[in-house]
């Protein structure tokens, strides 16, 4: 493990911190607050300690455009953590994407983050995957830290990959099959169940690339197009009208899973089972997200709809872990080194 912020030395120290601020904005306000609220464990422990000046620094989605500079400014953010904090030592640096450099590891942008910092913490699981000039090039000029949501994330997640408690299931669904596989491939292997559903489960009843059972879906939800108020019907899996769309998960299949999710003991959940943004195709996606709740065992739940899922459905509160990071807990889970916390020394 890397080592842990709660061994340095802060006080009277300048640090800057690597959070994951990549938030939701509508209308210039913050929209989902939960990145935020993940990493201010790590903020309020080095103001505890007595840290001079906590920078934060973080990207904020993909601005490629001077249009989109003004679109992702930091600041309804860096106004928001001043509300929840009302601590002046903590200053909110500019989206890191605003440098070029950023993406790119640039070790002079790299430079100019660490320039007047005493130490550097990385917090910002859900960015640890990629080797950019915040995550890993600081980390070569600065004593280096984890922060405890990184460390969190890393325990957790870490819990998937040693001895289970079984039975162990896994659900997989989404439209993103190809990050998945490897995953799968790594983690499946391993499981007493792997459960799909989504498109994914439409690619893989085409070419499984699984040396595993896997359980698919016996019907869907079909629609007559893509839309949120397409004409809609249950109908098993290969029985739908010619030209329709399975975009949820049925009846039979629902009670299946959540009877098979019921007897599990280690539940790993990545995915949603159909177009749940649109609420006639959301309920295969909700009774699975009830049913990982309903677990007495360990839950985990990972990926940017997953977790949406759970928090809509009322029963985040439930879940034995809720990740932060989508391609970052795939790529971990894939059993893949992550290139920000490769630069953190071990203990």
């Amino acid at each position: 493990m890397p080592r842990s912020v709660r061994d340095a030395d802060v006080s009277g120290k300048v640090v800057l911190v690597r959070a994951d601020l990549n938030v939701p904005l509508e209308d210039g306000k913050v929209a989902d607050d939960a990145r935020i609220r993940a990493s201010l464990p790590t903020l309020e422990l080095l103001l505890e300690r007595g840290a001079a000046e906590v920078r934060v620094c973080s990207h904020l989605g993909r601005p490629k455009t001077d249009e989109d500079r003004a679109k992702y400014s930091i600041e309804p953010v860096r106004a928001y953590i001043a509300n929840l904090i009302g601590d002046e030592r903590v200053k909110v640096l500019e989206n890191t994407r605003f440098n070029e450099g950023e993406t790119k590891n640039d070790a002079g942008f790299a430079a100019e983050l660490a320039e007047g910092a005493d130490i550097y913490v990385n917090d910002a699981f859900g960015s640890a995957h990629r080797a950019h000039s915040s995550t890993e090039g600081v980390a070569q000029l600065l004593p280096a830290y984890a922060g405890l949501l990184l460390l969190a994330e890393l325990e957790n997640l870490g819990r998937l990959l040693g001895e289970v408690e079984r039975p162990f299931v896994i659900i997989s669904g989404g439209a993103k099959v190809d990050d998945k596989v490897a995953v799968l491939q790594n983690l499946g292997s391993r499981a007493d169940s792997v459960l799909i559903g989504g498109k994914m489960a439409e690619d893989v009843r085409a070419s499984n690339p699984f040396t595993f059972d896997v359980v698919l879906p016996k019907d869907v939800v079909a629609a007559d197009s893509f839309a949120r108020d397409a004409e809609s019907k249950i109908a098993p899996y290969d029985d739908a009208p010619e030209g329709w769309l399975g975009l949820d998960v049925g009846p039979e299949t629902q009670r299946e899973f959540a009877s098979i999710i019921a007897g599990a003991k280690t539940v790993f959940w990545n995915g949603p089972m159909g177009v749940f943004e649109w609420p006639k195709f959301a309920e295969g996606t909700f009774a699975v997200a009830q049913a990982v709740a309903d677990s007495d065992g360990l839950t985990i739940v990972g990926g940017g709809d997953s977790v949406r899922a759970i928090y809509e459905a009322g029963v985040a509160d439930k879940i034995s872990w809720i990740s932060t990071g989508g391609g970052a807990s795939l790529e971990l889970l894939e059993g893949k080194e992550l290139p920000g916390v490769a630069a953190i020394p071990s203990v």
